[in-house]
């Protein structure tokens, strides 16, 4: 099971995160969307989950919900544009969770629940790299891998 995560497109897909959302088997969009084409082109690769941003503010953007969960396999997923407007305690519902907004990528695992933020696929903003993150659920534990989208070819990022 490969989760796709993507966000704050800013209403542009690059050709790169299109192939780098390939063979996944759901794809997060987790808000700041911008243009109502992007989902219907991610959905010809997979279902899609997507939320509202805060710039999310057309009348195309008014039926996405503001959060969204998923199931992917046996994993609970919690989605939300901005991390610092969470209301819930995670790890007690059980939820992994996946944020946007700040266009930087991360990941880190806080009270036992895996946090990712994908970064920003869209125009690139301050010093920061155009990034997804893919999520491979079957390996224990699990494999994320962030791609950089800015050229042509998608490629892995390290950032440690």
């Amino acid at each position: 099971m490969i989760l796709g995560i993507i966000s704050d497109t800013h209403g542009l897909l690059r050709p790169a995160a299109l192939l780098a959302m390939r063979g996944a088997n759901i794809i997060m969009h987790a808000g700041d969307i911008g243009d109502p084409q992007i989902l219907p082109q991610l959905k010809k690769l997979a279902p899609v989950v997507a939320i509202r941003g805060n710039i999310d503010t057309a009348e195309w953007a008014k039926d996405l919900p503001v959060t969204a969960t998923a199931n992917a396999g046996k994993t609970k997923i919690f989605v939300l544009h901005d991390v610092h407007a969470l209301e819930m305690q995670p790890a007690t519902a059980g939820f992994s969770m996946v944020s946007g907004h700040s266009h930087n990528p991360a990941e880190r695992i806080h009270k036992g629940v895996l946090y990712i933020k994908p970064g920003s696929a869209g125009p690139r903003r301050f010093k920061l790299p155009s990034t997804v993150a893919r999520i491979d659920l079957t390996c224990s534990p699990w494999k994320v891998e962030f791609i950089d989208v800015s050229g042509n070819d998608p490629r892995p990022v390290d950032l440690k």
